[in-house]
């Protein structure tokens, strides 16, 4: 049974409950601070979009939280070009974080930690950066950029042109449209930097994604992504139109038995196709956050009845974490995460390879001494699903930072170290997840319609990008393109 934690106010009551108060305060002065606390309580709940989680301003430790996750962001920067840095001074960024950034320094404004200026001169910077950039085969974002070039790189940090992720390419897609939603004199140039792409390569006309590869003159195209991440990059390109069916709904799962409670993962087979399918939190949480875990393809394109919808998927993951704490004592809080040497990404999974709890690298070699509370992770559980659990689960990860540098990966779940890398995504998570709390559901899915729109409409208009109006019907086939032939990259 489903039992995501929600809150719903009567806003139809709420005019009448400020007038039954301010009589009674009239009345009698004792416990007037505790009506107009309540009733503060319930204004903020008004105004917290789609009534799921956690809500109301931030306390004043929240504050200190967001404030050491800005911090990165602000020892990060490369002056003069203005890219951020990947990871703690490492000049070299993904195409995913470009969309992290946005998520981070939108949040970072509508938090009151900057002002309009500076918010304004950073996404400034980041357009110039986006409408200019090389392209990979003068098609897509290539998969990594030096920040402090905005060049091409490889993930040595070489020049090279090294294809495109399709699941990177729909995060930034989706902030893109989040933003000039939020920030609508963005809106014009966001849309300028999606037109300028092509779509031909990255998604068919039945809506599957499909990354390309390249290594040494050597080019392969492969569908890109698994249950989670594919379905989070689907609604990235859904957003701007495109029929992302295939790979924005959920696919065929299989289920597993975790502590007596039912488990989903993709049933794609990782000895077949070659690319693992590990159950992990933070695409359900960003699902959360960002869209109330709404399906924009499914609910354009439609879906099988049968299907299990994002927001019972996610309350699987979510409940099975939580039952392991409550049955075995463990703080568990499960995610994809970097670590700054071999094998440099894991995923720290609640289900992969066929076991619990198993922390794999991309190729399935099992690192149970890299098993980890991820910090991000808590964040999202913390600010999703407002439990007993979760406020214990927070106080574990509260104090995982450096308050000069920004927010650690987690604490290392066998010794209770932490693990010290700091990321750009981690502290992007952290910031998206206490705008979450402040105003709820960060992407309108009733979108007004800009630039991209109007160019579309444009009968005119026909360049062979293969934006959605220049698209034909779908018409059933195999999808294309190889499964498994580059590794699942980690977000």
């Amino acid at each position: 049974m489903l039992i995501t934690q929600k809150f719903r106010v009567p806003n139809r009551f709420f005019p009448a409950a400020l007038s039954v108060a301010a009589l009674a305060c009239s009345v009698v002065l004792a416990g007037c601070g505790v009506v107009a606390k309540g009733l503060e309580q319930a204004s903020e709940a008004t105004q917290h979009v789609g009534s799921i989680g956690r809500y109301g301003k931030l306390t004043p430790k929240e504050t200190l939280w967001a404030k050491v996750a800005w911090r990165y962001f602000q020892n990060n920067t490369n002056t003069g070009i203005g890219l951020v840095n990947g990871s703690d001074k490492q000049p070299i960024f993904t195409i995913w974080q470009a969309g992290d950034y946005l998520a981070a320094v939108v949040s970072a404004r509508e938090l009151g930690l900057i002002e309009e200026q500076e918010f304004d001169t950073r996404v400034s910077y980041l357009l110039g950066f986006l409408a200019t950039m090389d392209l990979a085969d003068d098609k897509l974002p290539n998969k990594a950029y030096s920040a402090a070039t905005g060049k091409m790189v490889n993930f040595s940090s070489q020049p090279d042109n090294i294809g495109w992720s399709a699941v990177d390419i729909g995060r930034l897609l989706m902030w893109m449209k989040i933003t000039g939603q939020r920030h609508p004199k963005f809106q014009e140039y966001l849309d300028k930097v999606a037109l300028r792409w092509n779509y031909c390569d990255v998604i068919n006309n039945c809506g599957q994604l499909s990354g390309r590869y390249r290594n040494k003159g050597e080019t392969s195209k492969y569908q890109e992504g698994r249950l989670g991440y594919e379905q989070l990059a689907g609604a990235g390109f859904a957003v701007w139109g495109f029929n992302s069916s295939l790979s924005g709904n959920v696919p065929a799962t299989e289920t597993t038995t975790i502590l007596g409670l039912p488990v989903q993962y993709d049933a794609r087979d990782a000895r077949t196709t070659g690319v693992q399918t590990p159950v992990l939190t933070m695409p359900h949480v960003f699902m959360g956050m960002e869209l109330g875990w709404r399906n924009p393809a499914a609910d354009r394109f439609g879906q099988r009845a049968d299907t299990p919808s994002l927001e019972q998927l996610a309350d699987q993951v979510y409940r099975v974490q939580e039952a392991r704490y409550l049955k075995e004592r463990v703080f568990t809080a499960r995610s994809d995460y970097q670590v700054p040497a071999e094998p440099y990404q894991v995923f720290n999974s609640v289900f992969a390879a066929g076991y619990p709890w198993n922390t794999i690298d991309s190729d399935g070699k099992e690192y149970p001494r890299l098993s980890l509370v991820s910090t991000r992770a808590a964040f999202g559980m913390w600010v999703l699903w407002p439990t007993p659990y979760t406020n214990q689960l927070i106080e574990v990860v509260e104090s995982m930072y450096d308050k000069d540098r920004g927010w650690f990966e987690g604490r290392i779940e066998a010794t209770g170290a932490p693990q010290q890398n700091i990321t750009l995504a981690t502290n992007a998570a952290v910031l998206e997840a206490l705008l979450f709390k402040v105003k709820g559901r960060l992407y309108s899915p009733e979108p007004a319609p800009g630039y991209f729109q109007v160019q579309l409409a444009d009968v005119f208009l026909r360049l062979n990008r293969c934006y959605p109006s220049e698209r034909p019907v779908c018409e059933a086939k195999p999808a294309e393109g190889r499964p498994g032939i580059a590794p699942l990259l980690i977000k």
